[in-house]
């Protein structure tokens, strides 16, 4: 189960970083874009780290606040339960 989660954290932090460099890429040539949603579903569900890097290497998200504020909670809130369970 261990081995199962880590393939998964790296998975979905890996998707969550190219969906906002995907996104930024949309953006720039004016085409359909991923949802705010899809976004934050991808942080929410374990990918919080890549979706803040995401942020930060493409410069995607910055100017708006819940990503700004929702993002690095989501991160934090992952970092700190992954110690408590690595923790425990």
């Amino acid at each position: 189960m261990e081995a199962f989660l880590i393939i998964w954290l790296i998975l979905i932090n890996v998707i969550a970083f190219y969906m906002m460099g995907i996104d930024k890429s949309k953006a720039r040539r004016n085409k359909r874009r991923i949802s705010e949603a899809a976004l934050f579903t991808a942080a929410i569900i374990g990918g919080g780290v890549g979706a803040f890097l995401g942020m930060q290497v493409f410069r995607h998200k910055t100017k708006h606040t819940k990503f700004v504020i929702g993002i690095p909670f989501i991160m934090v809130v992952q970092i700190v339960l992954m110690f408590w369970l690595w923790l425990r």
